[in-house]
């Protein structure tokens, strides 16, 4: 197959006739495809219908600290909700604080509160006269959205196969005290699916900010959303809680995990997990805040997924949908584009996302394209602070929620999309 950067202005025209042509059949075919988040599907959420319909209530509402689930109390979490999250996450059920029904929350809350009131007795940030986040791009579009709407300034860190760039991180966090915070997604991260090596998790962990009040905020949303039974090496990630304590920084951290793509995406339970001393100055937030959070859910969940051994197992169910759908995705990629040199990818080995990096100064086109003929995409820019791609390249694509043979028919869209554009760039 011959590369588009090898044809002729005669080729690309002939070939840009073409396209156009079958372009247009996809505007009168009338496609709406919705592909901009990463959305369970019905099918996934069905995994979790027993949640509703079919646990065994008839053994009563009394926790194991003996506390009634559909009282008031317990503002941290019912103790059987705060194990089954660290087991999760392999941590200590004294390191987990359980929340509602999302991680995202949680965060936005820990920014508000250091915002208002400080950070283990330093001044309020939003007393300080600059902030500064760091952030690893491409990233969740979700995080950049909270600090900037605390007035925050982010500051770029470029991803590498291993993590983020940690010799900028290192360069930021041990000499700028504006430096307060950094956001990861350290397993199959959103959205290249690149899992952190052990030697970034230790330099995570042997961090020395220049600023008592720095924290990495460790949004390990895909800890166990694997595509493969057999979880790839490379994806194994250190504990970060326990590399911090090692490296005499216990209070460094605040992690984040949910059960939004493990059972319902709208109802599931969250938690932070962090040292003793952190997690104490959270409560005394919390017990002003909330008198508690939806302990019958919490239950449920327990009682549904019971230990980490059954959130496994229920995770193979979900990936058993979601794999011949990120295999639509790669194959389309490496049959339409990679040959004609239009851009490149990570192959992911678990998470909800694809990012494909389109030929420089198209995925702006790319995307509105897609969307008139039909395809939703995530905005170009999204995974970017301020929205702002300096090389108009990433673009995420989110396959979870069309059905397989409507992401075939998605991606046909898309792959003539970027053919679009790249001819009418350089033509």
């Amino acid at each position: 197959m011959k590369k588009y950067t090898e044809m002729s202005p005669v080729e690309l025209k002939e070939e840009l006739e073409t396209l156009r042509s079958t372009y247009k059949g996809f505007e009168e075919a009338g496609f709406e495809f919705n592909m901009a988040r990463g959305k369970p599907s019905p099918a996934q959420l069905d995994l979790s219908e027993d949640i509703i319909n079919n646990l065994p209530w008839d053994k009563g509402y009394l926790t194991e600290s003996g506390d009634d689930v559909r009282n008031y109390g317990l503002i941290d979490g019912i103790p059987e909700a705060k194990k089954l999250m660290a087991e999760m996450l392999e941590c200590d059920p004294l390191q987990v604080v359980v929340f509602g029904n999302a991680s995202l929350n949680i965060m936005y809350d820990v920014v508000d509160w250091a915002f208002v009131f400080g950070i283990d007795g330093e001044k309020p940030w939003g007393r300080q006269e600059s902030v500064k986040f760091l952030c690893p791009v491409p990233g969740y579009d979700r995080h950049f959205s909270i600090t900037e709407g605390f007035g925050i300034e982010m500051i770029n860190i470029p991803m590498t196969g291993s993590g983020p760039d940690m010799d900028m991180v290192e360069k930021y966090v041990n000499n700028d005290p504006t430096v307060k915070g950094i956001w990861c997604v350290p397993k199959y991260s959103n959205p290249q699916g690149i899992s952190y090596s052990d030697e970034t998790v230790r330099r995570f962990a042997a961090l020395t900010p220049a600023a008592k009040d720095f924290r990495i905020f460790w949004d390990n949303a895909y800890c166990v959303h694997h595509l493969y039974d057999d979880e790839s090496r490379q994806d194994r990630i250190l504990n970060i809680l326990a590399e911090c304590e090692k490296a005499g920084h216990p209070d460094m951290v605040y992690q984040f995990a949910s059960t939004s793509k493990i059972t319902f995406a709208g109802s599931g339970i969250s938690c932070m997990s962090s040292s003793v001393k952190n997690l104490d100055e959270i409560r005394t937030h919390l017990s002003i805040q909330t008198i508690g959070y939806d302990k019958i859910n919490q239950w449920r969940h327990v009682k549904f997924l019971k230990n980490r051994a059954g959130i496994e197992e229920h995770m193979k169910k979900h990936a058993d949908i979601l794999r011949p759908k990120f295999e639509v995705v790669m194959k389309k990629l490496d049959e339409e584009l990679i040959p004609l040199g239009l851009g490149s990818y990570r192959r992911p080995n678990g998470g909800y996302f694809v990012s494909y990096e389109a030929p420089a100064g198209t995925a702006k086109d790319i995307v509105g394209k897609a969307k008139a003929a039909g395809v939703v995409m995530t905005g170009a820019g999204a995974p970017f602070p301020y929205k702002k791609d300096p090389d108009d390249s990433v673009i995420r694509i989110a396959p979870s929620y069309p059905e397989v043979d409507e992401l075939e028919k998605a991606m046909d869209v898309f792959v003539c999309c970027v053919k679009l554009a790249y001819i009418e760039k350089h033509i």
